[in-house]
């Protein structure tokens, strides 16, 4: 499956686009109005902000608590009732004298409910397309959420011109309400993946388990920081050059969708084992050039240079993938978003607290080189030297050894193989 023709002719995953699609909307269309909304009411920066990125932050809630049913939910179920749910929450905080305490309640209750949709999404990705085509169907998911961010937040500008904050939320109810019928009416019903009952303590206990594979922490490492590290320098666009910011998001947004075009369409597998690091490397170097202040159509290229990086995602899943057993590739999947956001957040705030203290382009700098020592840190860690080695861990077969020994298992076969490679 190498082809996007191939890819939608594939039963399922026109309704997945579809739904992922209506949701991102959604999604960024209310968390517009919202930040509108809740700025009306406060005058406050921060609380508005929080508005619009506190879903995001409040994943990590779902990533510690809900995590286990992204594999133990029948799929077509979950992505029919979460899509609801979040309609529902929509709608409430659109309630005319709403107190802003209250918004925040129901907003960060929905944000467990979108890490465990992410996570029972991708779930189903890889369980119905065929192997080939998990990373072009992944790639067409990114670039279908990075178009539909920027659709969004601008159909959101356009409808608040139009509406009311609280009408612009309910349309935004509405897109998570068109999302829930497309999962209902386009997937078939499937069994869950895993048996069991979902609970706190077996997300718990899943989440150690994923963690403590040495060959998973690094992976997991590398899709989360140094992504998360470049987006702080995001984050400072508007103080670094409110004028063109919107330009530089723009480049950003072109950058990432020619990355994962190029990346999940066209890279062919043996090529792509060793392209990690270095698209890695070029996700935060251009940013040592736009901390110069160079001149705006300077720094928009280098903004969309950098984007394509951000590729490198697409390639960590697919290692995530090969090392994680089958009955937990949805909680896993669901970590990986749950977490990149998380830090995606925290880095947004320590960048504008280091622009407060410095300049948007000192912060800017500093962020990108911490990304760049971060990547040259993992990288040795990540080398594929032999793809087999890349087989997920079988914790229910019998005699397994349990997880911190399979931890340091790997460790002592990483380290004795490289002690063998020096000898010879």
């Amino acid at each position: 499956m190498r082809t996007y023709r191939e890819l939608f002719r594939a039963p399922e995953f026109t309704p997945l686009f579809l739904g992922t699609t209506a949701q991102t909307a959604a999604s960024t269309t209310g968390g517009l109005a919202l930040g509108t909304l809740v700025h009306a009411a406060t005058g406050s920066p921060l609380l508005s902000a929080l508005a619009v990125f506190g879903p995001s932050l409040a994943q990590v809630i779902g990533a510690t608590t809900l995590l286990s049913a992204a594999d133990r939910l029948p799929p077509r179920a979950a992505l029919t009732a979460l899509p609801l749910l979040l309609a529902l929450g929509t709608a409430a905080m659109a309630v005319p004298g709403l107190p802003v305490w209250a918004v925040f309640a129901v907003l960060f209750g929905l944000g467990p409910l979108a890490a465990l949709g992410g996570g029972v999404r991708g779930g189903l990705l890889h369980e119905t397309l065929t192997a080939d085509g998990h990373l072009l169907g992944r790639s067409v998911l990114n670039m279908c959420v990075g178009a539909m961010q920027i659709c969004g937040f601008a159909a959101g500008a356009a409808l608040l011109t139009v509406l009311s904050p609280r009408g612009t939320l309910l349309v935004a109810a509405a897109l998570y309400a068109v999302a829930a019928a497309v999962a209902r009416t386009g997937l078939t019903r499937r069994a869950p993946r895993a048996a069991g009952r979902p609970s706190v303590a077996e997300t718990w206990r899943n989440n150690a388990l994923l963690w403590s594979s040495a060959p998973r922490r690094r992976v997991y490492l590398a899709l989360w920081v140094p992504n998360g590290l470049v987006v702080g320098c995001e984050a400072l666009f508007v103080p670094y050059a409110p004028r063109h910011a919107g330009l530089l998001f723009a480049a950003g947004a072109l950058g990432m969708l020619v990355g994962d075009t190029v990346v999940g369409r066209f890279v062919p597998p043996g090529l792509r084992r060793r392209l990690g690091a270095p698209l890695r490397l070029l996700l935060a170097a251009p940013y040592l050039l736009v901390a110069l202040h160079p001149p705006p159509a300077l720094a928009a290229a280098a903004v969309a240079l950098a984007s394509t990086g951000f590729a490198a995602s697409l390639l960590l899943q697919e290692r995530l993938m090969a090392l994680t057993p089958d009955d937990l590739r949805g909680h896993a999947l669901g970590l990986h978003t749950s977490g990149m956001l998380t830090v995606q957040g925290l880095a947004a705030v320590l960048a504008g607290t280091l622009a407060q203290h410095t300049s948007p382009a000192t912060a800017m700098g500093v962020m990108a080189a911490a990304s760049v020592a971060v990547t040259l840190l993992l990288a040795p860690g990540l080398v594929v030297r032999d793809p087999e080695s890349d087989a997920p861990d079988a914790p229910d077969a019998p005699d397994a050894p349990d997880a911190a020994d399979a931890a340091d298992a790997a460790d002592a076969a990483d380290a004795a193989g490289r002690r063998s490679r020096q000898a010879r």
